[in-house]
């Protein structure tokens, strides 16, 4: 086993790179037609009015240790992401982060995750209609260093695969009409994740698909990317 992390005397925004995403529109969720499609995909239009900029990799273990001083990941490695993070850990990594000066920092919402996901595509994946394991770590063994594949067409890297990152919103239903900038809170006692992971099968990592975790609980699956609010 590797030795455990130490922590590192740079910043975890200076160990960070961004990817600007424009503001636009796209359809979210997913046509009837998709292979795998479940009910909660219900296809709608979404107007993101303001641009952000998105961590081009899932945060990795060497990025967490930086801010939090600990490490609990299963898969040992400074630049693989970090994982084994609640919901409200990454909250307070967040606090520590914004506490610094250096910026704002949130998780995406659900929205903005598959917009950037899509990169501008309509298709099952941001590759198209299928995926390979030459394309994203999926039915794998572990975690894998983070940008080991090569990133969509809008350089952000893992958006398939890795591991789960999780979203500020809450589970709700799908909008039926166009939205602007969403956020979703209903009263869920589950959170958004997305993207599929290393465990899972290709089918969890459609750009579309919604999955859940409760807030407080951990997974050796789940991870996360974060927004700075320009």
């Amino acid at each position: 086993n590797p030795p455990p992390l130490q922590r590192h005397r740079e910043t975890a925004s200076s160990l960070m790179q961004f990817v600007r995403i424009e503001a636009g529109a796209f359809t979210m969720g997913s046509p009837a037609g998709e292979a795998q499609r479940q009910n909660d995909e219900r296809a709608h239009r979404v107007i993101l009015s303001r641009p952000f900029l998105l961590s081009a990799t899932e945060v990795t273990q060497a990025q967490w240790v930086a801010v939090m001083g600990w490490n609990r990941s299963t898969h040992r490695d400074a630049n693989a992401p970090v994982e084994q993070v609640t919901w409200n850990d990454v909250q307070e990594f967040l606090r520590r982060m914004n506490a610094r000066g250096e910026g704002h920092y949130r998780l995406p919402t659900e929205a903005e995750w598959e917009y950037a996901c899509r990169a501008g595509t309509t298709t099952a994946y941001a590759t198209g209609d299928t995926l390979t394991t030459k394309q994203a770590n999926y039915d794998g063994r572990s975690t894998m260093r983070v940008a080991s594949f090569a990133p969509n067409r809008w350089g952000l890297y893992d958006m398939h695969g890795n591991v789960w990152e999780w979203c500020a919103d809450e589970y709700c239903p799908y909008p039926s009409g166009t939205v602007r900038d969403p956020f979703q809170a209903c009263g869920s006692k589950f959170k958004v994740i997305r993207g599929g992971s290393w465990y899972f099968g290709a089918d969890s990592a459609r750009s579309a698909l919604r999955y859940t975790h409760e807030p407080q609980l951990r997974g050796f699956s789940i991870g996360f990317r974060v927004v700075k609010d320009p």
